[in-house]
C-alpha cells in the first residue's frame, strides 16, 4: 500500500517526511486553497526533496502545468477539477497523470464516472466531494462502493483517512487498490503536518 501525504507547506517537515518510507508527497497549486504553496516554498527547495512529488491542480491550463512540473521538479500531477478526457490526455503526453474523482453520493456509479478516462491517464484517485466545491471535504465516503466497480487503473484512496481507520484500511480489499492519500486528519493548521501522527500511523499499518 503506497502512501501520500498532500497539502504540504513547509519544508522542514518536507525534509523530516523525507527520511520515512512515504511514497509520494503532494503540493497544492490551487490558490483558493488554504495549503497552496505559491509564497510558501520555493521551487528550488521542492526539486532538490528526495521523494516523489505530486502537483494538485483544478482547472489549470495545460502550459501552465507543464511549466509548474518543470519549476517544481514534479513526477505526477493529481487533476482535481473538471478536466476532460481529452484535457487529460494532453497532460499525459508530458507528465504521468492522477485522475481525482470526486464521490458526492455514496451511490455514486463509479464505473461511469472512470470509463472515458482509462486510456488517458495514470492513476485514478477517490475522495470525498460536495457539489460545487473543488478539493476533498476532509471526510470519508463508503469506500464499498469501489468494491465492485470495474476499475482497471492503480488508484487512491482519498477522504478524511485518519490514524483510526487501520484496520478498515487492512481489510479493503480490489486488484487495483494501489494507495491511500492523507491530509487534513494528519494536520495541527491547514498545511502543517503532525509528523509524529504520521510516524505512528504508519508504524500501525505495517505491524498489521
Amino acid at each position: 500500500m503506497k502512501i501520500k501525504v498532500c497539502g504540504n507547506t513547509d519544508l522542514g517537515q518536507l525534509e523530516e517526511m523525507a527520511s520515512m518510507p512515504i511514497d509520494y508527497t503532494g503540493f497544492v497549486f490551487y490558490d483558493s486553497s488554504p495549503r497552496a504553496v505559491l509564497e510558501k516554498l520555493d521551487p528550488a527547495d521542492v526539486r532538490n526533496l528526495k521523494v516523489k512529488k505530486v502537483g494538485v491542480f483544478v482547472n489549470e491550463s495545460v502550459a501552465e502545468i507543464v511549466r509548474k512540473v518543470e519549476l517544481y521538479g514534479l513526477d505526477l500531477v493529481q487533476l482535481h477539477g473538471d478536466e476532460t478526457p481529452t484535457f487529460c490526455n494532453q497532460v499525459s503526453d508530458h507528465v504521468n497523470v492522477i485522475k481525482a474523482f470526486r464521490v458526492i453520493e455514496n451511490n455514486a456509479d463509479i464505473d461511469w464516472m472512470v470509463k472515458e478516462y482509462a486510456e488517458v491517464c495514470d492513476y485514478y484517485l477517490f475522495d470525498k466531494g460536495s457539489r460545487g466545491v473543488y478539493g476533498g471535504t476532509g471526510e470519508k465516503f463508503d469506500w464499498n462502493i469501489l468494491t465492485n466497480a470495474k476499475i482497471n487503473k492503480p488508484f487512491f484512496l482519498s477522504g478524511g483517512i485518519d490514524i483510526g481507520d487501520v484496520e478498515e484500511l487492512q481489510s479493503f480489499s480490489h486488484p487495483f487498490f494501489y494507495g491511500i492519500d492523507v491530509n487534513t486528519k494528519f494536520e495541527t493548521s491547514p498545511g502543517m503536518k503532525d509528523t509524529e501522527k504520521i510516524k505512528k500511523f504508519m508504524q500501525e499499518l505495517q505491524s498489521k
